[in-house]
Order: structure tokens, then C-alpha cells, then sequence
């Protein structure tokens, strides 16, 4: 569990369930959904439907289609993405690729002229729900836009964290490696999924670790490799990921997003995540390693300044 940012939590709600019941791979049919849910066919189509505002086939062809247009985009083939999306032909899946994005699969198919970073909605289809297929195994629900949000706020408080997580990692250097990473808080752990973080640069490992599997998940790429923590990589780790942070969290807010949510299907069960919480997750428990790794640079015999916002935004704020 210390690779992953959080830990799934054991409860989950009746409507996720079934949401769980209409995606799952092997569940072809409303009564293969029904069957998984412990439902009647027409009991589990009502719920669904009244939940979800969708009835449940709909929903599946949708979200699967949504996924086989991520797949086409990033280079799959036609026909193992109409297998995979559950269609018996390939021509029967051109015909509902079609109808649904006015266009062929195969104009997708293998594209390379794009490549990059993309929308995250650029897969999206109409949906009555705001439940979206979302990369690699997830789904995003959209909520209303929330307007007048105080974003100010929470902006200063994201740039402070990263560029106060930027000056803590270049105070390290001035540690030799023994220094560095002595456990100097035996037996510590901040969460219980990250582990152990008895050291400097335990604790600055996962300032920087955390934020990269975060971004993994709101971005929808593949599970980061979790890189080497010595001072010189673990800046380059941070100067890396520190703007995409930025970006992320200034495209929930200008969208009014804050509500939107995260379904993780690596989590057994799917975990659901609200995207205000995992800012407010990362911020809170960054402030926390953060003061603590001044402490323990303190006892190395280090030099540092309280890590105050008001300092550090007066210090910018001084031409």
C-alpha cells in the first residue's frame, strides 16, 4: 500500500453497486447486471435508471464507447477495440461508433499526429449523469459548476506548497546522505498506506510521490514509476510535476469543478473521490510533512524560516 496515495475505504453506497454491476467486464446483458447485483432484471433496470438517470444498457454502451474512443486515440485497432467494448462484429461497432461520434473508428484508429497531452472530455459523449468513461480504469462523474467559489484562496495556498516543498528540497542538499536520511522519527507514519516516514527524505519523497500519483489519476495516464529520492532527482521529480499540479488545480477551478468526482476501479471496491477533497487531502497533509521536515532540518543542524504564507507571499510581493 506505500505506493499508493491513499487507502480505498471499505464503504460504498448502493448506487455504486449497481453503477459496479453495469460496467463490469463480464456482464454483457441486463440480466448478467441483474445476476451481479442480486437484483431482478426489471428491479435492477428501475434503479438504475431512477439513480443514474440513464437505463443501465445505455449506460454501458455509452461509457464503452467513450472508452473505445480513448483506446482509438491512443493507438489501438479497430478490431480489438470492438471486441473489447463487447460488440460481436467489427462492422457492428463501426456502425455504433458512427452513429454516436459522427465518424468511423478507423479515422482514430492509430493517429499519432496528436500526441500529448489531450481534453479530458475529448472522449466524452452526451450523458443525462455527468458519468464518463476516464483513463485508464476510472470513471468521472461531472457535477453542476459551483460560481463564485473563493478560488483566490485556494490557489495561494497550491503555489505556496509547491515552491515551499521546492525550497525544503534544495535546504536538503546541504545533508550528506547519512544525515539525510537518518531516522530521526523512529517508528513514524503520517497515513498508514504511505509507510514508514521516519526521515528527511522519507518525508520529502512523499511530498513530491503523492502529487505524481494524484495527477496520475485526474489526468487519467498510467500509474507513475515511483523515482529515486536523493535531493538532485527528487527536484527534477518535483520541477516535473509542480507545473502540471498548477494546471490541474486552475482547470478545476476556472470549470467550477470542485464536485466533480473520481471513481477509481483499482480500488476494491471502487472507490469514489471528490476532486475539492483530494486538493483539500494534498494540501492538508502537505503543510503537515512540511513542518515537520523543518523540525528535522532543524536538528540536522539547518537553518530554516517558519514556513509561513504570509512570509512567503510578502517576500514575492517586495520588488
Amino acid at each position: 500500500m506505500a505506493d499508493t496515495p491513499h487507502a480505498c475505504s471499505p464503504g460504498r453506497d448502493r448506487l455504486r453497486e449497481l453503477i459496479d454491476a453495469v460496467l463490469d467486464e463480464d456482464n454483457r446483458t441486463l440480466p448478467d447486471m441483474a445476476g451481479d447485483a442480486y437484483a431482478s432484471p426489471w428491479y435492477f433496470s428501475r434503479q438504475v435508471t431512477r439513480g443514474a438517470g440513464e437505463p443501465p444498457v445505455a449506460l454501458r454502451r455509452r461509457v464503452l464507447l467513450e472508452r473505445a474512443a480513448w483506446q482509438l486515440r491512443g493507438g489501438a485497432g479497430v478490431t480489438e477495440t470492438a471486441f473489447a467494448a463487447g460488440y460481436d462484429s467489427v462492422e457492428g461497432f463501426a456502425r455504433a461508433f458512427a452513429r454516436a461520434y459522427g465518424r468511423t473508428p478507423g479515422s482514430l484508429s492509430g493517429r499519432t499526429d496528436d500526441a500529448g497531452p489531450r481534453p479530458r472530455d475529448e472522449h466524452w459523449l452526451p450523458a443525462p449523469n455527468g458519468i464518463h468513461f476516464h483513463p485508464p480504469m476510472s470513471l468521472w462523474v461531472a457535477d453542476e459548476p459551483a460560481r463564485g467559489a473563493p478560488d483566490e484562496v485556494t490557489a495561494l495556498m497550491v503555489h505556496h506548497d509547491v515552491e515551499d516543498t521546492r525550497a525544503l528540497i534544495e535546504a536538503a542538499k546541504q545533508l550528506d546522505d547519512e544525515a539525510y536520511r537518518r531516522a530521526r522519527l523512529p517508528g513514524w507514519s503520517v497515513l498508514p498506506w504511505d509507510g514508514a516516514e521516519e526521515s528527511v527524505a522519507a518525508l520529502l519523497d512523499t511530498l513530491v510521490w503523492s502529487k505524481e500519483v494524484w495527477l496520475a489519476s485526474v489526468e487519467g495516464a498510467e500509474h507513475p514509476v515511483h523515482g529515486a529520492d536523493d535531493p538532485a532527482t527528487l527536484l527534477a521529480r518535483h520541477d516535473a510535476v509542480a507545473p502540471r499540479w498548477l494546471a490541474a488545480v486552475r482547470d478545476i477551478a476556472r470549470r467550477g469543478a470542485w464536485g466533480d468526482r473520481l471513481v477509481d476501479a483499482l480500488c476494491e471496491p471502487p472507490e469514489t473521490f471528490v476532486l475539492g477533497s483530494v486538493v483539500a487531502h494534498v494540501l492538508t497533509f502537505s503543510a503537515h510533512r512540511r513542518l515537520l521536515v523543518r523540525h528535522l532540518l532543524r536538528d540536522a543542524g539547518l537553518g530554516v524560516d517558519s514556513g509561513d504564507p504570509i512570509d512567503w507571499l510578502t517576500r514575492r510581493s517586495t520588488p
